[in-house]
């Protein structure tokens, strides 16, 4: 087990006993590796995880605290997706093209704050609407905070559904870009080899760390909405 991993856990467990709440400075750099006896570079990873997360924030020049924790992030509000056809109502249906345990790439495991190779849950769910895919969703997940994530039947309830229900969301971090559809994903989306693609990815964080790294696929005539709650007399 990585060294910086008991710091991580100890600064979730104190928010979740509610020794620190939000706003409440976290113990220094300095402190965490007086207190844990690693180095002070060590000391820094943990607490950086945990502000990639969500879950602590920086300030400058006064230290590191807990961050406000929300549902929802400024940009994007996330919704399920099987609740959002249902609203405009569509029928929904899902197709679980692959569901299983494999050692977490680099890239990923350094934003879910595992180590490379950790086995993590992985699954890849083509969403329709109305038989019409709209949706691909590759999704890997943190099997220690979703333990039951490869025993569920994604044609009967979504992703969404399950990790809300066992990690409760308390932090969210989007990404959007315009991608080149692969002949994998141009096969499933039923549409060209090198269409346009909206490709969203989602990572989510509870209270006891990051949760999943989700990589949503859309065709271009997809259209991506969200608020942006303003208070009076504010300008953008």
């Amino acid at each position: 087990m990585s060294k910086f991993v008991p710091i991580r856990q100890w600064l979730l467990d104190s928010i979740d006993a509610g020794n620190l709440g939000p706003g409440d400075a976290v113990p220094s750099e300095n402190q965490l590796a007086e207190r844990f006896g690693v180095s002070r570079m060590t000391a820094r990873r943990a607490l950086t995880e945990l502000v990639d997360n969500g879950m602590l924030e920086r300030r400058q020049g006064q230290g590191t605290f807990v961050a406000e924790l929300k549902a929802q992030s400024a940009l994007l509000t996330i919704r399920n997706i099987a609740d959002e056809i249902a609203g405009r109502g569509h029928h929904y249906q899902a197709e679980v093209v692959s569901l299983k345990a494999l050692p977490c790439p680099a890239d990923v495991a350094k934003l879910l704050g595992l180590s490379p190779g950790s086995q993590v849950g992985y699954s890849k769910i083509l969403h329709a609407e109305n038989s019409a895919p709209i949706q691909l969703e590759e999704r890997y997940v943190n099997l220690e905070l979703a333990p039951a994530y490869l025993a569920q039947d994604f044609e009967q309830h979504t992703p969404h559904e399950y990790l809300s229900a066992v990690a409760p969301l308390t932090a969210a971090h989007h990404w959007v870009e315009a991608v080149a559809a692969d002949p994998a994903q141009a096969g499933l989306l039923d549409v060209a080899e090198h269409s346009p693609l909206l490709k969203l990815t989602r990572l989510t964080a509870s209270r006891q760390g990051a949760v999943s790294l989700a990589r949503l696929y859309h065709p271009s005539h997809y259209r991506l909405g969200g608020q942006i709650p303003m208070t009076l007399g504010e300008s953008l």
